[in-house]
């Protein structure tokens, strides 16, 4: 599974991008849980976020799913947080 997010926005307006491929990993069922559910809960469009705040793209094995601040749910939130602290 290859896991893609791009984050926008904030106060500097600087884009961060990072992926992950879980597919040699050991723990590629707890991503792929994490991913599934984070997809599930996205938006087809951008959402409007709050001033200052990230908005989020999200691409799981070529699904794209949006997401903003402070809307992200605890799974969106996690799925970004690692993949863009683990990702290259």
């Amino acid at each position: 599974m290859r896991i893609q997010v791009s984050r926008t926005g904030g106060f500097a307006g600087i884009e961060r991008r990072a992926e992950v491929d879980t597919s040699a990993r050991p723990d590629a069922h707890e991503w792929q849980a994490l991913a599934e559910r984070a997809v599930a809960a996205g938006s087809a469009a951008p959402p409007s976020g709050v001033p200052d705040g990230f908005g989020y793209e999200i691409t799981v094995d070529g699904e794209t799913v949006y997401a903003a601040d402070p809307g992200l749910t605890p799974e969106q939130r996690e799925l970004v947080s690692r993949v863009l602290k683990e990702g290259a």
